[in-house]
């Protein structure tokens, strides 16, 4: 792994801090399409979390 793509692998520590300080998302207002803050908020995250692990694979990820 060379030097300058090991900054975009701190992409990953994006979804881990979004969703460790659970006081931060633990309300019920503003709900979306009928769901809690507190369910649509993590349920968000997914969709995020996959794109950015996929720009860290495609940075840090060599053809042998």
């Amino acid at each position: 792994m060379e030097k300058r793509s090991r900054p975009v692998l701190w992409l990953l520590i994006i979804p881990y801090i979004g969703l460790l300080w659970v006081p931060f998302y633990n309300f019920h207002d503003p709900e979306l399409f009928g769901f809690p803050f507190f369910y649509w908020y993590q349920l968000a995250w997914v969709p995020i979390t996959a794109f950015l692990t996929w720009i860290a694979y495609r940075s840090t990820h060599y053809d042998d």
